[in-house]
């Protein structure tokens, strides 16, 4: 029997990213809109983003459901005549909500744009926070909340935020069943008002762009007036636990999660591009340090991984495994382990060469086609940058040195700074 030649394919470099620039403009109202024009297919993707994310809401779930409550029925259309005009012309609507901003992301074909952006108009404008509908979301809401409760890795997560940012800010505030009693139509309507405001608002469009684009978002958004309402201040001291250990004892898990990080620097910080890089040496990728140590050579888990997060307000580190209870001390022991390493012992070339060419494939993949390069823009622009920021982090990539990566590793993983969270049995 012959054998298979499993000869390795030769690695060819990613040459440098080339990123198009937006084109930006104001509507009647000074509401911005960027438009980036990429794409063969007749398909257009329009984001309408908001300052109103967890961080703006004093009641908890606040603004996570006047998001999700926008396409459940407007001042001309019903919940269900809603997803039937979507659906009828082709469209797909995603809403979110994240910890800064929130607002919908609409896919659709060019030549539909009008009657999408009246739908828009009604979903983002017009809503109306039916009764009916609202209590059957908080009532499919408290279902879900109360089976991820009962998973170790939802549970860890909630109580690392907790423990990082403090109860008291929204960032860190974990959510209680008595929560789902609180929200009622009236402080929607609020939320809604005061934060879903064109003075509040800026649209990316990207895609084949319809030509009659920039005249259309202006008629249907340009005339809705601006800076009538007065954003609720709320509190956002970050303080953090000054408990450095927490566990959460679950009885009967199977695994116990671990989730071990700190608050760290966010995308506006010049050392940012080169933590990303640290990140991905340490545990950002299938062929990590921790990955290669804890998963390949201990099989203490199937998949250990690291990340770095930028918010607006901080940003934050984090390592995350899931283990045997058995093999819980040992799993931390060997974390810490890799973490010295890093501070201690150079980098090799090899090491580095494949992280590099990991990061800049990613980057590749970051700006293929219309739809990432919008999402890759408002990653930047959110923070006040533009593609400059891109560059910096390729440069980055392609000339880090050993030495720069020890110093990250001292400065943004001191051990004796960061949170160390387990949930399950010990």
């Amino acid at each position: 029997m012959s054998s298979f030649s499993r000869i390795q394919p030769p690695v060819f470099p990613v040459s440098k990213v080339t990123i198009p620039e937006a084109r930006s403009f104001n509507l009647r109202n000074g509401v911005p809109v960027y438009l980036i024009e990429a794409g063969t297919e007749p398909i257009m993707r329009i984001e309408f983003t908001f300052r109103a994310g967890l961080v703006k809401e004093d009641v908890p779930l606040l603004a996570s459901t006047a998001n999700i409550m926008l396409t459940e029925g407007s001042a001309s259309y019903s919940s269900e005549e809603l997803n039937s005009l979507i659906d009828f012309h082709g469209a797909f609507i995603n809403s979110y909500n994240e910890k800064d901003r929130a607002g919908i992301v609409m896919f659709f074909m060019n030549k539909h744009i009008e009657k999408i952006l009246e739908l828009c108009r009604e979903i983002l404008f017009m809503p109306l926070f039916p009764d009916n509908e609202l209590n059957s979301l908080l009532q499919k809401r408290h279902r879900w909340y109360q089976v991820n409760r009962e998973k170790v890795q939802n549970r860890s997560i909630e109580q690392f935020f907790e423990c990082i940012f403090g109860n008291n800010h929204p960032y860190g505030r974990q959510i209680t069943d008595d929560d789902f009693s609180g929200i009622n139509p009236k402080l929607l309507h609020e939320f809604h008002s005061r934060h879903y405001s064109p003075d509040n608002m800026a649209v990316i469009v990207s895609g084949r762009l319809h030509e009659k684009t920039t005249e259309l978002l202006d008629h249907f958004f340009g005339d809705i007036e601006a800076g009538k309402s007065i954003s609720k201040e709320i509190n956002l001291v970050l303080k953090g636990s000054n408990e450095r250990k927490v566990h959460v004892e679950k009885n009967g898990a199977v695994q116990t999660a671990i989730r071990i990080g700190s608050p760290t620097i966010n995308k506006r910080h010049p050392d940012y591009p080169g933590l990303k890089f640290l990140d991905s040496v340490l545990g950002g990728y299938f062929g990590s340090r921790l990955m290669r140590n804890i998963r390949e050579d201990k099989g203490f888990t199937y998949g250990i991984s690291s990340s770095v997060t930028s918010l607006n307000l901080s940003g934050y580190l984090i390592i995350s495994a899931e283990v045997a209870p058995k093999n819980l001390q040992m799993t931390i022991d060997e974390i810490y382990r890799e973490i010295r390493l890093l501070q201690e012992v150079p980098a090799g070339s090899e090491e580095l060469s494949v992280v590099r060419n990991y990061m800049s494939g990613e980057m590749v993949r970051m700006f293929d086609g219309p739809f990432a390069l919008a999402e890759s823009f408002r990653s930047a622009w959110e923070f006040g940058l533009d593609n400059n920021y891109y560059h910096r982090l390729w440069d980055k990539i392609m000339t880090i040195s050993p030495d720069e990566i020890i110093t990250l590793a001292r400065t943004y993983y001191n051990t004796d700074e960061l949170y160390q969270v387990t949930v399950g049995s010990k």
